[in-house]
Protein backbone atom coordinates (compact mmCIF):
# COMPACT_ATOMS: atom_id res chain seq x y z
CA UNK A 1 0.00 0.00 0.00
CA UNK A 2 1.33 3.56 -0.73
CA UNK A 3 1.64 5.87 2.20
CA UNK A 4 0.01 9.30 1.27
CA UNK A 5 1.97 11.72 2.54
CA UNK A 6 1.58 15.36 3.81
CA UNK A 7 -0.52 17.99 1.13
CA UNK A 8 2.35 19.71 0.84
CA UNK A 9 3.21 21.82 -2.29
CA UNK A 10 6.58 19.99 -3.09
CA UNK A 11 6.02 19.44 -7.04
CA UNK A 12 8.81 19.47 -9.56
CA UNK A 13 9.50 22.39 -11.58
CA UNK A 14 7.56 23.72 -14.58
CA UNK A 15 10.32 22.45 -16.90
CA UNK A 16 10.36 19.69 -19.41
CA UNK A 17 9.98 16.48 -18.31
CA UNK A 18 12.96 14.31 -18.13
CA UNK A 19 13.56 11.87 -21.17
CA UNK A 20 14.55 7.71 -19.97
CA UNK A 21 15.06 4.82 -21.74
CA UNK A 22 14.16 1.01 -21.43
CA UNK A 23 16.05 -1.85 -22.66
CA UNK A 24 15.35 -5.69 -22.66
CA UNK A 25 15.63 -8.48 -24.40
CA UNK A 26 12.74 -11.57 -25.33
CA UNK A 27 12.91 -14.74 -24.69
CA UNK A 28 11.02 -18.07 -25.66
CA UNK A 29 10.12 -19.56 -22.85
CA UNK A 30 10.12 -23.02 -24.17
CA UNK A 31 13.82 -22.79 -26.44
CA UNK A 32 14.59 -20.02 -24.53
CA UNK A 33 16.04 -18.64 -27.99
CA UNK A 34 16.11 -15.00 -28.70
CA UNK A 35 12.76 -13.71 -30.65
CA UNK A 36 13.23 -11.17 -33.53
CA UNK A 37 10.73 -8.70 -35.12
CA UNK A 38 8.67 -8.68 -32.29
CA UNK A 39 6.57 -5.67 -31.38
CA UNK A 40 7.50 -4.03 -28.39
CA UNK A 41 5.40 -0.83 -27.30
CA UNK A 42 4.00 1.71 -24.70
CA UNK A 43 0.24 1.01 -24.28
CA UNK A 44 -1.45 3.95 -25.17
CA UNK A 45 2.09 5.73 -26.09
CA UNK A 46 3.30 6.50 -29.17
CA UNK A 47 7.10 5.37 -28.10
CA UNK A 48 7.57 1.69 -29.66
CA UNK A 49 10.33 -0.57 -31.17
CA UNK A 50 10.64 -4.27 -32.60
CA UNK A 51 13.22 -6.60 -31.50
CA UNK A 52 16.67 -7.37 -32.99
CA UNK A 53 17.59 -10.63 -33.96
CA UNK A 54 19.57 -11.64 -30.99
CA UNK A 55 15.88 -10.47 -29.08
CA UNK A 56 17.02 -7.16 -28.14
CA UNK A 57 15.21 -3.79 -28.06
CA UNK A 58 15.61 -0.40 -26.71
CA UNK A 59 12.81 2.29 -26.71
CA UNK A 60 14.22 6.21 -26.42
CA UNK A 61 12.83 9.61 -25.38
CA UNK A 62 10.50 8.13 -22.92
CA UNK A 63 8.70 10.29 -21.14
CA UNK A 64 8.55 9.64 -17.30
CA UNK A 65 5.50 8.29 -16.01
CA UNK A 66 3.45 4.37 -15.38
CA UNK A 67 3.07 2.21 -18.28
CA UNK A 68 1.89 -1.04 -19.77
CA UNK A 69 4.95 -2.30 -21.89
CA UNK A 70 3.36 -5.32 -23.94
CA UNK A 71 5.32 -7.40 -26.12
CA UNK A 72 3.11 -8.80 -29.30
CA UNK A 73 4.28 -11.31 -32.13
CA UNK A 74 2.23 -13.68 -34.02
CA UNK A 75 2.55 -17.59 -32.69
CA UNK A 76 3.07 -15.73 -28.93
CA UNK A 77 0.22 -14.91 -26.51
CA UNK A 78 0.30 -11.20 -25.65
CA UNK A 79 3.36 -10.15 -22.77
CA UNK A 80 1.97 -7.21 -20.65
CA UNK A 81 4.46 -5.75 -17.54
CA UNK A 82 3.45 -2.30 -15.78
CA UNK A 83 6.37 -0.30 -15.21
CA UNK A 84 7.56 2.83 -13.41
CA UNK A 85 9.80 4.99 -15.57
CA UNK A 86 11.29 7.38 -13.12
CA UNK A 87 15.22 6.56 -14.47
CA UNK A 88 16.75 3.81 -17.15
CA UNK A 89 15.03 0.48 -17.04
CA UNK A 90 17.08 -2.93 -18.17
CA UNK A 91 14.07 -5.43 -18.14
CA UNK A 92 16.87 -8.44 -18.65
CA UNK A 93 14.76 -10.88 -19.95
CA UNK A 94 11.07 -10.95 -21.01
CA UNK A 95 9.69 -14.65 -21.47
CA UNK A 96 7.10 -15.30 -23.45
CA UNK A 97 4.78 -18.03 -24.24
CA UNK A 98 3.96 -19.86 -27.55
CA UNK A 99 0.27 -19.86 -28.41
CA UNK A 100 -1.59 -21.84 -31.42
CA UNK A 101 -2.71 -19.46 -33.71
CA UNK A 102 -6.79 -20.01 -33.92
CA UNK A 103 -8.17 -19.31 -37.52
CA UNK A 104 -11.39 -17.21 -37.17
CA UNK A 105 -14.31 -17.65 -39.17
CA UNK A 106 -15.00 -14.34 -41.45
CA UNK A 107 -18.55 -12.66 -40.82
CA UNK A 108 -19.89 -10.19 -42.15
CA UNK A 109 -21.90 -7.83 -38.93
CA UNK A 110 -22.40 -11.48 -37.63
CA UNK A 111 -26.20 -12.95 -36.96
CA UNK A 112 -26.91 -9.40 -35.48
CA UNK A 113 -29.78 -8.20 -37.91
CA UNK A 114 -29.30 -4.70 -36.41
CA UNK A 115 -25.70 -4.63 -36.20
CA UNK A 116 -25.93 -1.63 -38.35
CA UNK A 117 -27.66 0.74 -36.11
CA UNK A 118 -25.78 -0.69 -32.65
CA UNK A 119 -22.54 0.13 -34.74
CA UNK A 120 -23.93 3.81 -35.36
CA UNK A 121 -24.75 3.94 -31.07
CA UNK A 122 -20.97 1.82 -30.34
CA UNK A 123 -19.15 4.63 -32.84
CA UNK A 124 -20.92 7.56 -31.39
CA UNK A 125 -20.58 6.93 -27.51
CA UNK A 126 -16.56 5.61 -28.34
CA UNK A 127 -15.24 7.97 -31.04
CA UNK A 128 -17.43 10.72 -29.79
CA UNK A 129 -19.41 13.72 -31.80
CA UNK A 130 -16.93 16.20 -32.32
CA UNK A 131 -15.61 18.03 -35.20
CA UNK A 132 -12.49 15.46 -34.65
CA UNK A 133 -14.86 12.20 -34.50
CA UNK A 134 -16.16 13.53 -37.93
CA UNK A 135 -12.87 12.70 -39.27
CA UNK A 136 -12.13 9.40 -37.61
CA UNK A 137 -12.96 6.17 -39.33
CA UNK A 138 -12.69 2.85 -37.55
CA UNK A 139 -10.92 0.54 -40.84
CA UNK A 140 -12.13 -2.48 -39.39
CA UNK A 141 -15.70 -2.36 -37.67
CA UNK A 142 -16.93 -5.81 -38.92
CA UNK A 143 -14.41 -6.89 -35.95
CA UNK A 144 -17.15 -5.90 -33.53
CA UNK A 145 -20.03 -7.76 -31.67
CA UNK A 146 -23.07 -5.73 -29.56
CA UNK A 147 -25.22 -7.90 -26.57
CA UNK A 148 -27.53 -6.28 -24.24
CA UNK A 149 -27.03 -7.31 -21.22
CA UNK A 150 -29.95 -5.87 -18.67
CA UNK A 151 -30.56 -2.71 -20.01
CA UNK A 152 -26.86 -2.48 -20.57
CA UNK A 153 -25.42 -2.16 -24.04
CA UNK A 154 -22.31 -4.73 -24.31
CA UNK A 155 -19.41 -4.37 -27.11
CA UNK A 156 -16.62 -6.81 -27.92
CA UNK A 157 -14.15 -6.88 -30.69
CA UNK A 158 -12.16 -10.44 -31.65
CA UNK A 159 -9.31 -8.52 -33.50
CA UNK A 160 -7.22 -4.86 -32.84
CA UNK A 161 -9.70 -2.34 -33.68
CA UNK A 162 -7.81 0.21 -36.54
CA UNK A 163 -8.82 3.77 -36.20
CA UNK A 164 -7.60 6.88 -38.65
CA UNK A 165 -7.79 9.75 -36.35
CA UNK A 166 -7.57 12.42 -39.52
CA UNK A 167 -7.94 15.82 -37.35
CA UNK A 168 -5.14 14.59 -34.95
CA UNK A 169 -2.88 12.60 -37.50
CA UNK A 170 -2.65 9.16 -35.62
CA UNK A 171 -3.45 5.28 -36.56
CA UNK A 172 -4.29 3.97 -33.39
CA UNK A 173 -3.89 -0.03 -32.82
CA UNK A 174 -6.63 -0.58 -30.01
CA UNK A 175 -7.21 -3.34 -27.98
CA UNK A 176 -10.53 -3.36 -27.22
CA UNK A 177 -10.88 -5.15 -23.27
CA UNK A 178 -14.40 -3.51 -22.15
CA UNK A 179 -17.08 -1.26 -23.47
CA UNK A 180 -20.66 -0.47 -22.11
CA UNK A 181 -23.08 1.87 -22.17
CA UNK A 182 -25.50 1.89 -19.39
CA UNK A 183 -28.74 4.30 -20.13
CA UNK A 184 -30.08 3.97 -16.65
CA UNK A 185 -27.30 5.72 -14.58
CA UNK A 186 -25.81 7.90 -17.97
CA UNK A 187 -22.30 5.93 -17.40
CA UNK A 188 -20.07 5.10 -20.42
CA UNK A 189 -17.12 2.96 -20.25
CA UNK A 190 -14.46 1.66 -22.13
CA UNK A 191 -11.03 0.47 -21.35
CA UNK A 192 -8.33 -1.02 -23.87
CA UNK A 193 -4.94 -0.72 -24.37
CA UNK A 194 -3.55 1.73 -27.67
CA UNK A 195 -0.23 2.42 -29.93
CA UNK A 196 -0.35 5.81 -31.52
CA UNK A 197 1.41 5.66 -34.90
CA UNK A 198 2.09 9.37 -36.27
CA UNK A 199 0.87 9.42 -40.17
CA UNK A 200 2.48 10.83 -43.01
CA UNK A 201 1.13 13.75 -44.49
CA UNK A 202 2.15 16.73 -46.23
CA UNK A 203 4.07 19.87 -44.34
CA UNK A 204 0.64 21.82 -44.47
CA UNK A 205 -1.11 18.70 -42.89
CA UNK A 206 1.52 18.56 -40.63
CA UNK A 207 0.97 21.83 -39.25
CA UNK A 208 -2.82 21.35 -38.87
CA UNK A 209 -2.11 18.13 -36.95
CA UNK A 210 0.00 20.02 -34.36
CA UNK A 211 -2.51 22.78 -34.02
CA UNK A 212 -5.32 20.46 -33.58
CA UNK A 213 -3.48 18.52 -31.10
CA UNK A 214 -2.65 21.34 -29.09
CA UNK A 215 -5.90 22.83 -28.86
CA UNK A 216 -7.05 19.06 -27.91
CA UNK A 217 -4.56 19.06 -25.19
CA UNK A 218 -5.64 22.05 -23.75
CA UNK A 219 -8.07 22.55 -20.84
CA UNK A 220 -8.23 18.43 -21.16
CA UNK A 221 -7.50 16.43 -17.56
CA UNK A 222 -3.99 15.70 -19.15
CA UNK A 223 -3.03 19.65 -19.03
CA UNK A 224 -4.94 20.03 -15.65
CA UNK A 225 -2.90 16.90 -14.06
CA UNK A 226 0.56 18.00 -15.21
CA UNK A 227 -0.56 21.79 -14.19
CA UNK A 228 -1.00 20.43 -10.71
CA UNK A 229 2.29 18.51 -10.68
CA UNK A 230 4.08 21.78 -11.78
CA UNK A 231 1.95 23.91 -9.19
CA UNK A 232 1.26 25.98 -12.72
CA UNK A 233 -3.28 25.23 -11.80
CA UNK A 234 -3.16 28.84 -11.71
CA UNK A 235 -1.18 30.37 -14.64
CA UNK A 236 -2.23 27.58 -16.93
CA UNK A 237 -5.84 29.04 -16.80
CA UNK A 238 -7.43 26.66 -14.70
CA UNK A 239 -10.16 27.65 -12.03
CA UNK A 240 -10.74 24.88 -9.57
CA UNK A 241 -14.01 25.17 -6.74
CA UNK A 242 -15.69 23.14 -4.09
CA UNK A 243 -19.06 21.73 -5.85
CA UNK A 244 -21.46 20.20 -2.75
CA UNK A 245 -23.85 17.84 -3.72
CA UNK A 246 -26.65 16.47 -1.79
CA UNK A 247 -30.19 14.22 -2.72
CA UNK A 248 -32.86 15.87 -4.24
CA UNK A 249 -35.62 14.52 -1.76
CA UNK A 250 -37.87 15.54 -4.75
CA UNK A 251 -35.65 14.12 -7.63
CA UNK A 252 -38.24 11.32 -9.82
CA UNK A 253 -35.68 9.81 -12.07
CA UNK A 254 -33.80 10.46 -14.86
CA UNK A 255 -30.51 12.97 -15.73
CA UNK A 256 -31.77 15.90 -14.15
CA UNK A 257 -32.26 17.65 -10.41
CA UNK A 258 -30.39 14.96 -9.06
CA UNK A 259 -29.07 16.90 -6.54
CA UNK A 260 -29.30 19.62 -4.76
CA UNK A 261 -25.92 21.66 -5.69
CA UNK A 262 -24.01 24.71 -4.03
CA UNK A 263 -20.81 25.94 -5.51
CA UNK A 264 -18.48 27.81 -3.99
CA UNK A 265 -16.94 30.48 -5.43
CA UNK A 266 -13.84 30.59 -3.66
CA UNK A 267 -10.66 29.30 -5.60
CA UNK A 268 -9.29 26.00 -3.58
CA UNK A 269 -5.54 26.23 -3.46
CA UNK A 270 -3.63 23.02 -4.99
CA UNK A 271 -2.43 21.84 -1.45
CA UNK A 272 -6.65 21.58 -0.54
CA UNK A 273 -7.05 18.72 -2.77
CA UNK A 274 -3.54 17.39 -4.54
CA UNK A 275 -0.32 16.03 -2.89
CA UNK A 276 2.39 13.51 -3.01
CA UNK A 277 2.67 9.83 -2.73
CA UNK A 278 5.82 7.94 -1.46
CA UNK A 279 6.18 6.27 -5.21
CA UNK A 280 8.66 8.46 -7.18
CA UNK A 281 6.28 10.26 -10.04
CA UNK A 282 3.17 9.15 -8.47
CA UNK A 283 1.03 11.61 -7.14
CA UNK A 284 -2.91 11.50 -5.58
CA UNK A 285 -6.14 13.73 -5.47
CA UNK A 286 -8.48 13.76 -2.62
CA UNK A 287 -11.51 15.69 -1.95
CA UNK A 288 -15.25 14.98 -0.32
CA UNK A 289 -16.89 16.86 -2.55
CA UNK A 290 -16.84 17.02 -6.46
CA UNK A 291 -13.97 19.48 -8.19
CA UNK A 292 -15.54 22.06 -10.32
CA UNK A 293 -12.73 23.12 -12.94
CA UNK A 294 -13.18 25.62 -15.81
CA UNK A 295 -10.64 26.54 -17.74
CA UNK A 296 -9.66 30.48 -19.36
CA UNK A 297 -13.21 31.33 -18.00
CA UNK A 298 -14.78 29.55 -20.67
CA UNK A 299 -18.30 28.01 -19.43
CA UNK A 300 -18.61 25.69 -22.47
CA UNK A 301 -14.73 23.98 -21.15
CA UNK A 302 -16.10 23.37 -17.46
CA UNK A 303 -15.95 20.34 -15.94
CA UNK A 304 -16.86 18.25 -12.68
CA UNK A 305 -14.65 15.51 -10.95
CA UNK A 306 -15.88 13.32 -9.10
CA UNK A 307 -13.54 10.63 -6.93
CA UNK A 308 -15.64 7.59 -5.95
CA UNK A 309 -12.70 6.10 -3.77
CA UNK A 310 -10.51 8.09 -1.04
CA UNK A 311 -7.60 8.51 -3.29
CA UNK A 312 -7.38 9.34 -7.13
CA UNK A 313 -3.40 8.14 -8.01
CA UNK A 314 -2.01 10.39 -11.18
CA UNK A 315 1.36 10.01 -13.04
CA UNK A 316 3.81 12.02 -14.38
CA UNK A 317 2.28 12.26 -17.86
CA UNK A 318 -1.35 13.72 -16.25
CA UNK A 319 -2.94 10.14 -16.67
CA UNK A 320 -5.45 8.58 -13.77
CA UNK A 321 -4.16 4.98 -12.81
CA UNK A 322 -7.20 3.87 -11.39
CA UNK A 323 -9.81 5.43 -13.80
CA UNK A 324 -12.90 3.21 -11.97
CA UNK A 325 -12.43 5.50 -9.57
CA UNK A 326 -13.08 8.87 -11.54
CA UNK A 327 -15.92 10.48 -12.59
CA UNK A 328 -15.88 12.78 -15.21
CA UNK A 329 -18.70 15.69 -16.71
CA UNK A 330 -19.02 18.21 -18.52
CA UNK A 331 -16.29 19.07 -21.28
CA UNK A 332 -14.15 15.78 -19.82
CA UNK A 333 -17.02 13.31 -19.92
CA UNK A 334 -17.59 14.46 -23.47
CA UNK A 335 -14.21 13.73 -24.18
CA UNK A 336 -14.12 10.07 -26.19
CA UNK A 337 -11.21 8.59 -28.70
CA UNK A 338 -11.29 11.21 -31.10
CA UNK A 339 -9.77 13.43 -28.11
CA UNK A 340 -7.74 11.28 -27.28
CA UNK A 341 -3.70 11.44 -27.29
CA UNK A 342 -0.75 9.38 -26.49
CA UNK A 343 0.04 9.67 -22.50
CA UNK A 344 3.54 10.91 -23.72
CA UNK A 345 2.39 13.84 -25.91
CA UNK A 346 4.41 17.03 -25.05
CA UNK A 347 3.00 20.41 -26.37
CA UNK A 348 5.13 22.70 -28.70
CA UNK A 349 7.29 25.11 -26.84
CA UNK A 350 5.91 28.48 -26.98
Amino acid sequence: MLKILKFLLLFIPFAATAQYRISGRVVDSATQKPVADASVFLSNASAGTKTNNDGTFTISNVRGGQYELVVSIIGYAAYKQTVMVNKDLELTRILINQQAIQLQEVRIGGPDKHWADHYARFKREFIGMTDNAAQCDILNPHALSFDNDDGVFIATADATLIIENKALGYRIKYILTAFSDNPKTGIIYFAGEAFFETMKGSKHQQKKWIKNRLETYEGSDMHFLRSVIANKVKEEGFLVRRLIRKPNPAYKGGFNNKFIQTLVTTPLATNEYAGLTDQKGEYVLAFKDCLAISYNNNPLSGSILTIGSPYLYFDNNGIVLNPQDATFEGSWGESRMAGMLPVDYEPPQK
